[in-house]
């Protein structure tokens, strides 16, 4: 029945009793709060609005009959409506001015109870607070109400948990606890919201009767504190005590069985479900979902959700996040089609799932369309939905409007500037997104580990050394150095720094996966201490730790380094083994490998058996080719490359240039470098330097220097070296002293240049320069790299340094 007409038929028995309200017409009295007793619960049910309006009238017949001075229950209830509302100054108004306030305890639990489940826990232990101070005598549901409220304060940070201690102790001395049930069970959710685990087991061991809201309390309490053991223990404890398990005693834990990959219990959980006819409840359904889909299997999730009876909303996204994290996206888009057909409407937990699926297939046309249907539903202030927009268009490299889209997020959350900073550093803005770091921290907002991680990968292109050291520093502060993937981050930059004494340190001193073996395993490959990338190959094995392509990329360069062609092959057997020998990455490296070796008709029949030749296959195949002086073979690999449609790059030129410096041909050198300059690729440093040594080795050295001159950015330690390699041919001394000066100031620590100049010297009968430069090295301390050897004993690989004993 409407509620309107019902309450106007009910006022028009008013006027007679409110006429003259008189001890003799209690009998209209009590009819009326009866009356308005059950409109207002309607009402409460009905919710804010118009409701509203309605309360305050039947507020206003409940003073006007009396009613209200005569009952606590309909007083009561109207304190659980306005507090819902919430209008708190009217829950206030009728408790202070209800005649019974100070008589019983009753309205004060009442204001207290609406209070807490309005989510307003700091008011409801105010109202507490005032009860106390009036000299109300508690009652039996005074400490449960504000035991609830002390709880609800202590999962949202609002109340400190000394409050729950305190009232826990005011109930004792009052004798409040003992056997009541209700008592007990608040309590026990009281210590598992404060995260003591240990209390609340120790208070449910001494409850005297217990419900199954008991024992779904202390597994709650155990799962709160990461403790699924105990969880378990419980769940099967409270099975042997015939207590009969419900659906809440089964959702908390379906999620932590996921999330721990317990599958054997997780199963055990799903078949008690199905056994007690529990498996159509639609929120146990969803955890179970997501609880198979977590373990990675799809077909069972997919079994669960077509099974369920009832969908609702999180039903669907529980089906798009299991597809999501198993990487099946275009499951993903399929997923949210059929859920759109069956007239769900998709919410902001569907958007933000669906946004990285679309990043990740390229559909950069619907990720538009979303943000497009987030603006119409004025979704796009969601803060989840707002960070995946962000996220998509920095990805598909639309820099400026993710800018615009973090600018215009009003509430920004760590998830927020994290994600700004990882696409600043991803599109190349270094400088840029440390401002935003500084911002970040003016707001208000402290880096996290993910912060770091962002950054760190900033400071390894930048060569930044100083501002990794500084971010390490910071990060031992804050004691983020133990996690696995900052500390990895800072392997990754000492390394690629040149500094691998510093990343081996970390290395040692921090846990490791595959990423902390294959980042150093590759930079001690790109270093002159190659053989320790194959000993840490070799640890990565003992550890238990699988190999990658990143592994085997890493120890084949380093065997390429070495000459160890024999280490080489044995990984190259093993690559064949596990039928990875056509893996792109893994074919090029091996091409490395054998044309570094001088082995080119081995290269040729890998090179061969490649179905899709990328341009590090032709690259290499170039460069081996021209370096073991077969010209015209790497000179016709050129042409075939554009024969196959690959084109060339930067490092197809440094190739073939390199080809004509072996080869002494000149003029073909120089009509390679224009034909680049064409194709509009910007010379870099190396084909100055491949330039250098072709004119060089030719003796021309004047036109050397004139290339060096007219250079567009400064010259870096590879031209002069080359330069300086020329001069050592050729003898002349000049044009050596003017490298040299560039490349001690370059590679203060490089003690082949000096030894260079000094034989020029010697040669030269310069002997005052020679000692000069003798003196030099003395004073900056620079001493000769050592000659090492190494041999492989058994399975370990042992280096000898020079002067060894």
């Amino acid at each position: 029945m409407p509620i309107a007409p019902w309450f106007n038929r009910r006022l028009l028995s008013f006027p007679s009793a409110c006429k003259n309200f008189m001890p003799q017409r209690a009998p209209a009295t009590a009819f009326a709060a009866v009356s308005l007793h059950e409109h207002i619960l309607r009402l409460h049910q009905c919710g804010g609005g118009r409701g509203g309006i309605l309360l305050r009238r039947a507020h206003a017949a409940a003073l006007v009959s009396g009613a209200l001075a005569a009952s606590l229950p309909l007083a009561g209830a109207l304190l659980l409506s306005y507090a819902a509302l919430p209008d708190l100054a009217s829950a206030r108004l009728v408790l202070r001015h209800h005649p019974h306030r100070l008589g019983a305890a009753f309205l004060w639990n009442s204001l207290s109870r609406a209070l807490a489940s309005a989510g307003l826990p700091a008011e409801a232990l105010r109202v507490y607070n005032r009860m106390v101070r009036a000299g109300v005598r508690p009652d039996g549901r005074t400490f449960p109400f504000a035991l609830h409220a002390a709880a609800a304060g202590a999962t949202a940070g609002e109340a400190h948990p000394a409050k729950g201690l305190e009232l826990h102790a005011a109930a004792i001395r009052r004798g409040l606890l003992l056997g009541d049930v209700f008592a007990g069970n608040t309590l026990v959710t009281f210590y598992a919201a404060c995260g003591h685990a240990g209390d609340a087991q120790r208070v449910f061991d001494e409850m005297p009767a217990r419900d199954v809201v008991s024992w779904n309390s202390l597994v709650s309490a155990f799962l709160t504190s990461g403790m699924l053991d105990d969880a378990k223990q419980a769940l099967v404890g409270m099975m042997r005590s015939g207590v009969p398990v419900n659906v809440a005693s089964l959702v908390p834990i379906v999620p932590a069985c996921g999330m721990e990959q317990d599958e054997g219990f997780g199963l055990g959980v799903h078949g008690l479900a199905l056994k007690a006819g529990l498996d159509t409840a639609v929120n146990l359904g969803n955890a179970l979902v997501d609880m198979y889909g977590k373990f990675g299997d799809m077909e069972a999730s997919m079994r669960v959700f077509n099974g369920m009876p009832e969908r609702n909303e999180v039903s669907w996204n529980s089906a798009i996040g299991c597809f999501v994290h198993a990487g099946l996206y275009e499951e993903v888009l399929e997923m949210f089609r059929a859920m759109s057909e069956h007239g769900v409407t998709p919410g902001s937990v569907t958007l933000s799932s669906l946004l990285p699926a679309l990043v990740d297939l390229g559909y950069f046309h619907l990720g538009k369309e979303v943000h497009g249907y987030a603006i119409k539903r004025t979704m796009e202030s969601d803060i989840f939905i707002a960070n995946s927009i962000l996220d998509m268009y920095a990805k598909f490299g639309s820099l400026g409007k993710a800018s615009t889209i973090f600018e215009n997020i009003e509430v920004r959350n760590m998830v927020s500037w994290n994600a700004m900073i990882a696409n600043l550093v991803q599109n190349g803005a270094e400088a840029e997104a440390f401002r935003l770091v500084i911002e970040m921290q003016k707001n208000g907002e402290c880096p996290n580990s993910f912060t770091i991680v962002n950054l760190l990968p900033a400071c390894a292109r930048m060569a930044s050394l100083k501002m990794g050291k500084q971010i390490h520093a910071w990060s031992i502060r804050r004691g983020l150095i133990s996690d696995l993937f900052v500390s990895n981050a800072l392997i990754d930059v000492y390394a690629k720094c040149g500094h691998l004494s510093l990343a081996r340190n970390i290395f040692d001193r921090s846990e490791k996966d595959d990423v902390s073996y294959n980042t150093l395993i590759l930079g001690y490959s790109q270093s002159p201490y190659c053989f320790e990338s194959l000993q840490l190959f070799e640890q990565m094995r003992s550890a238990g730790i699988e190999y990658d392509a990143v592994s085997f990329m890493g120890s084949l360069s380093a065997c390429a380094n070495l000459c160890a062609f024999k280490q080489g092959k044995e990984i190259h057997g093993v690559l064949v083994r596990r039928l990875l020998s056509t893996h792109p990455f893994l074919a090029n490296s091996l091409l490395d490998l054998y044309t570094k070796g001088g082995m080119l008709d081995t290269a040729l029949k890998i090179f061969n058996r490649i179905t899709v030749k990328d341009v590090a296959s032709w690259n290499t195949m170039i460069l081996g080719y021209g370096m073991h002086g077969q010209i015209d073979v790497a000179f016709e690999l050129f042409d075939l490359m554009k024969d196959d449609g690959v084109d060339y790059d930067h490092v197809s030129y440094i190739a073939v240039l390199s080809a004509c410096s072996h080869g002494g041909l000149v003029e073909r050198g120089k009509k390679f470098f224009s034909q680049m300059l064409g194709q509009n690729i910007e010379p870099q440093q190396m084909h100055y330097a491949c330039m250098v040594d072709l004119l060089g080795r030719a003796g021309q050295l004047t036109e050397c220097a004139e290339i060096i001159r007219d250079m567009p950015f400064h010259a870096n330690s590879d031209v002069w070296g080359a330069l300086l390699g020329a001069c050592r041919i050729h003898g002349n001394i000049e044009l050596a002293r003017w490298a040299a000066e560039h490349l001690f100031e370059l590679k203060p620590e490089h003690s082949g240049y000096y030894t260079l100049l000094i034989n020029m010297y010697a040669e030269a009968g310069m002997w005052s320069e020679a000692n000069e430069i003798r003196t030099l090295m003395k004073s900056r301390k620079v001493q000769k790299n050592p000659a090492y050897s190494w041999v492989q004993s058994g399975n370990k690989l042992q280096a000898f340094l020079v002067a060894d004993g």
